[in-house]
């Protein structure tokens, strides 16, 4: 099993920066890929960003290109997402995932997740 707690989410102002943690535990060497996914209310839950597990490979939705960053300390288990120049549409439950399988962007691919943190921006 693989346990994975999020961190970081909270209330920032559009322009602002916010920076997400997912800190994983437990049979994480299964792990070929971390992601970060959001969902906001009443709206499907959708990729944000990925990363393999050296952190040599990185894949974005197209709406947070150029904003957010994904990276990892595979000292510590852990997964970032840096957020900056955020907007109100940003707002929503961030959640992090585990795949077994390298280089997926779709939510189905995931078998592992974390609780979720919310994140809002206000305008």
């Amino acid at each position: 099993q693989v346990q994975l707690v999020e961190s970081g989410g909270g209330l920032a102002q559009a322009g602002g920066s916010l920076r997400l943690s997912c800190a994983a535990s437990g049979r994480t060497l299964s792990i070929l890929t971390m992601g970060w996914f959001r969902q906001a209310p009443g709206k499907e839950r959708e990729f944000v960003a990925a990363i393999s597990r050296g952190g040599g490979s990185t894949y974005y939705a197209d709406f947070v290109k150029g904003r957010f960053t994904i990276s990892r300390d595979n000292a510590k288990n852990t997964v970032y997402l840096q957020m900056n120049s955020l907007k109100p549409e940003d707002t929503a439950v961030y959640y992090c995932a585990g795949s077994s399988t390298l280089g997926v962007t779709t939510t189905s691919r995931y078998g592992y997740w974390g609780q979720g943190t919310p994140v809002t921006v206000s305008s």
